[in-house]
């Protein structure tokens, strides 16, 4: 039974009856603080800026207010995302809050057929969720109009603009209505999204349950460095011990390819999604990780910030990110819900201006572990930064695998409470 006075959290939101019974029904009983903080001024219809990490329950903070709103708008609102995985999570989230009252909704991304899209833009959605690209695509062909669009949403805008969508956005947000209510969520707050919420929202409020670029706080993070050529055989020895799902980034669709069939080839369930999978191909494997049919995800950025999967036990960065902004997002994915979470971050020697690239972006530094391979003075830290946690002690591997092989290196690795 939920606590009465956690309940009243959400029932203090002024959100409409039928939408508390909905919530208690589907067991959302305590708001998150970017919820709390924006959904009243989302209600009043004002533009507003969220600032906040992946994982912290944005979907419903502008979901839930949409959906409040809808009846009383004159026409619907469109969510833009950077991603197809994130566009179905959006979806995902919308279809339980609109499905009870009626409201449709149309995704319109890429790697789906034109005419499905279309046929659901004829139905007169209320929620319209899209990546830019194939939005602009509708846009040529006459398909969509977005000239009474009511709300509009920019979701994972710092991703978008790292993806190089800014101009679409532009050209979208162009033709839509000058009156409507714009909101703005981005885990991080560049130049160029203060530039475009300078362009196109009205006197935005701006809300910011975490500084940008901060990480996790459930998420204990360890650096290893390693040289490149090492990395296999350090990969292979933290997967034998980590008995939970474990979500591996690479930098290129290549990589990935390579790093999934080498998983495979130790013998674990693994699957892969990147740019060269289809999207039913990105959806089975996507699935497949949140039923537990594959263990091991390898994921290119692309999924960085659309993976919803709540008991992703480590976060694995093989490689590092091209943007320092997105090892933020990539450890984003575990520690969700509230439950503790792990990120393992591989580096090479040479790639210490990357880390300290990152300890800038995130105000923080990432612990050396004491098991890795090298030391400190091969890969030197940024100074003057704090680190929001203590690096873990030192513990040696039981048993034969702690042991150094011929022709190999031997790996010390932390073991986990759990």
């Amino acid at each position: 039974m939920p606590d009465t006075q956690i309940l009243q959290g959400f029932r203090a939101l002024a959100l409409s009856p039928s939408l508390h019974t909905l919530l208690d029904k589907l067991a959302f009983v305590k708001p998150t603080p970017i919820q709390q903080q924006a959904i009243p001024h989302a209600l009043e219809g004002s533009d507003l800026i969220g600032i906040a990490q992946t994982g912290t329950g944005k979907t419903l903070a502008f979901g839930l207010p949409i959906v409040h709103r809808l009846r009383d708008l004159k026409g619907p609102a469109l969510i833009l995302v950077p991603t197809r995985e994130l566009a179905l999570q959006v979806e995902d989230v919308f279809h339980k809050i609109t499905e009870p009252f009626g409201m449709r909704t149309a995704v319109l991304i890429g790697g789906a057929p034109m005419n499905r899209q279309i046929g659901q833009l004829r139905g007169r959605p209320a929620v319209i969720i899209a990546t830019p690209g194939r939005l602009l695509d509708h846009m040529q062909q006459r398909t969509v109009d977005l000239s009474h669009v009511s709300v509009v949403v920019l979701d994972e805008a710092d991703r978008m603009l790292d993806m190089g969508f800014a101009p679409a956005i532009r050209r979208i947000l162009d033709v839509t209505p000058a009156a409507r209510q714009t909101m703005l969520f981005s885990a991080t707050m560049p130049g160029e999204i203060a530039d475009i919420a300078g362009r196109y929202l009205k006197r935005p409020i701006r809300i910011e349950v975490e500084k940008p670029g901060t990480s996790a706080e459930l998420v204990t993070q360890e650096l290893f460095v390693v040289e490149s050529a090492d990395k296999p055989t350090l990969l292979e020895d933290m997967l034998h011990r980590e008995k939970g799902s474990v979500l591996v980034f690479a930098r290129t669709r290549h990589g990935a390819r390579k790093i999934a069939k080498s998983i495979r080839n130790m013998g674990h369930t693994a699957a892969e999604i990147h740019s060269d999978r289809t999207l039913p191909q990105r959806k089975a494997a996507l699935a497949g990780f949140k039923t537990g049919e594959f263990r091991i995800l390898v994921a290119t950025d692309i999924a960085s910030r659309g993976i919803d999967v709540k008991e992703i036990s480590l976060v694995l960065n093989y490689d590092l990110p091209d943007n320092p902004d997105d090892y933020v997002h990539r450890i984003g994915r575990t520690g969700r819900a509230g439950s503790p979470g792990h990120a393992i971050t591989f580096a090479a020697p040479e790639q210490s201006k990357d880390i300290r690239d990152i300890e800038r972006s995130m105000r923080a530094q990432i612990p050396l572990s004491p098991d890795s391979p090298l030391k400190p003075s091969r890969l030197p830290q940024a100074k003057h930064l704090p680190t929001n946690q203590k690096a873990p002690p030192q513990r040696k591997l039981p048993g034969p695998r702690g042991q150094k092989r011929a022709g190999e290196t031997a790996y010390a690795f932390r073991g986990r409470r759990r």
